[in-house]
């Protein structure tokens, strides 16, 4: 895209401010999916803060700023949700404040509705040990929604050389539980291209991931990974759980 598109996207946030009907954005999708498929990762962030204004945003779990760097350089003060599920590590949260005192976004921090405290008195004491699922969809999946609420469109840092179940994770696509457009923008980045782009811009890292954490969940549920292994397997290990609910 050229730069007229990239301040046409800035201006645009400002007046984007009335959500688009579901066909509507469907239709988005079906024509634009396979016309970003190639595209660079800026030109998709481009295109969607172009299209949906300030109904686009962006989330991160804080493995890394990659994503939160590139939409900070292609739209300056950019919605970052971050989901604090109560369970975090430390550097994870370190990494968030980390972003929001160093990068031109804006940062929004998101809880779920009960506290650590109150879950366990209502569903009983870890629940993420005796019901991982219901755990991540009271402390993600339904947080995410609710955060959501205000957009039509959200950019994930997706890639589809991370899971088997995310081989074919489009650029472009439909949420039908969400109702939104997802954007992937480096869904085609291998993990060469992610640590070549943090090499060259000196983008934040969680220090855990140099601590064998190349997957960063909720502590209780993540642990190290052995030279080796699949990068994603720290991820509820001894469990048949892959994913926390987002992404599916």
């Amino acid at each position: 895209m050229t730069s007229a598109t990239t301040r046409a996207a800035r201006e645009n946030r400002a007046t984007h401010t009335e959500g688009r009907s579901s066909e509507e954005l469907r239709e988005l999708v079906s024509h634009w999916g396979a016309e970003l498929e190639l595209a660079p990762a800026e030109s998709i962030i481009e295109w969607a803060a172009a299209t949906f204004g300030e109904r686009f945003c962006i989330t991160s779990s804080m493995g890394d700023a990659v994503l939160a760097h590139l939409a900070a350089k292609v739209v300056p003060g950019i919605d970052v949700v971050f989901l604090d599920t109560g369970y975090h590590f430390v550097e994870t949260i370190g990494t968030r404040d980390a972003v929001e005192a160093t990068m031109d976004v804006n940062l929004l921090t998101i809880t779920p509705v009960q506290s650590v405290a109150e879950q366990d008195a209502t569903e009983g004491k870890d629940l993420f040990r005796t019901d991982p699922d219901r755990c991540c969809a009271l402390r993600k999946v339904a947080p995410l929604q609710d955060a959501l609420s205000g957009y039509d469109a959200w950019a994930t840092g997706l890639r589809r050389a991370e899971t088997s179940n995310r081989v074919i994770a489009p650029v472009i696509g439909w949420d039908a539980k969400k109702q939104k457009v997802k954007v992937s923008p480096i869904a085609r980045w291998s993990d060469e291209q992610v640590e070549a782009y943090i090499a060259e811009h000196g983008v934040l890292v969680n220090p855990l991931v140099y601590d064998g954490y190349p997957s960063i969940g909720c502590a209780p549920c993540t642990r190290r990974v052995a030279p080796g292994e699949d990068a994603r397997s720290g991820r509820w290990a001894g469990t048949n759980k892959t994913e926390c609910g987002i992404h599916m």
